[in-house]
């Protein structure tokens, strides 16, 4: 989508008109300039955790706009040891969540228009997915629906981190297969689910594992197939997060663990032990990010 103007500056036929039409704006390119540098080390800095196999996303959720619960877990996300925090795309919750902590802050959506108000609010990274609601609602998303997405998405924001979600209601093949397309169009990170369509028969660790087991079969697939980082995502605990770095993933995203908890000290704890599970550095991403805008 072009930003506002760009249509009429790329209409211009005359010379003169775009001398004019140029002159009008002729602080934005200089902005864009400036943008363009400093959103290039921001990059590098939001996606140093996942080159260094130790990403931890915490996940407040993709319809969960309940500042007090969003502010809840980015505060956890922020003392526990996370990497970054994935919130709903909202420029409001995004502005809350910049005022929490100094963390990378993703916004997820399937609408790629939404992004922007949130980008321009202080969101370092972008995510298609998060789609747990939807499915709950009957809705799934085909491979060339992400595809279209992607696509939208990437034109719109090409510089920002993107993160896309390959949906577990395909099969582990079509599942591989798309991540790898989604390379080619330009994703950043590829993260796997698999959560909802898991229902364990055994109480305690094994059912744990039972649970974790589509999404871990996922990033082991895929972490295969793509040279881009892998995160592991949704059924994710303590106890199964090491598995999914070891089965290739980069890093890890966990959000029911974490948001189902009605206590920021219980929700600090659990971010805390899967951190440690992870052997995530307590120095965390506040540091680079200073250093980014210093």
């Amino acid at each position: 989508m072009a930003a506002p103007g760009s249509v009429g500056l790329l209409q211009v036929q005359s010379f003169a008109a775009a001398k004019c039409r140029l002159v009008a704006v002729s602080r934005r390119p200089v902005f864009t300039v400036r943008a363009s540098a400093a959103s290039a080390a921001t990059k590098d800095a939001v996606l140093r955790p996942f080159r260094e196999n130790r990403a931890l996303k915490i996940i407040s959720g993709l319809q969960n706009f309940d500042r007090n619960n969003v502010a809840s877990v980015v505060a956890a996300a922020d003392k526990g040891g996370a990497t970054h925090v994935d919130i709903a795309c909202d420029q409001d919750l995004v502005k809350l969540a910049l005022e929490l902590t100094n963390l990378p802050i993703c916004v997820s959506s399937v609408n790629p228009s939404a992004f922007q108000s949130a980008v321009e609010a202080g969101a370092q990274m972008i995510e298609i997915g998060n789609y747990d609601s939807f499915y709950e609602d009957g809705i799934e998303f085909s491979s060339e629906q992400i595809l279209k997405l992607t696509r939208e998405t990437r034109k719109m924001f090409p510089d920002i981190t993107l993160s896309v979600t390959v949906p577990h209601t395909l099969s582990l093949p079509d599942q591989t297969r798309l991540a790898e397309l989604l390379e080619e169009e330009g994703a950043d990170i590829i993260q796997t689910e698999g959560g909802k369509c898991s229902s364990p028969t055994k109480p305690g660790v094994l059912g744990l594992i039972e649970k974790a087991t589509p999404t871990l079969a996922a990033a082991y697939s895929i972490s295969r197939a793509v040279s881009i980082p892998v995160m592991c995502a949704s059924g994710l605990s303590s106890v199964t997060a090491p598995m999914a770095v070891t089965a290739g993933a980069a890093g890890v995203g966990v959000g029911s663990a974490i948001n189902k908890l009605n206590d920021v000290v219980a929700m600090i704890a659990e971010v805390r032990s899967i951190a440690e599970a992870l052997g995530t550095s307590s120095r965390n991403m506040s540091e680079d990010l200073r250093t980014v805008h210093h």
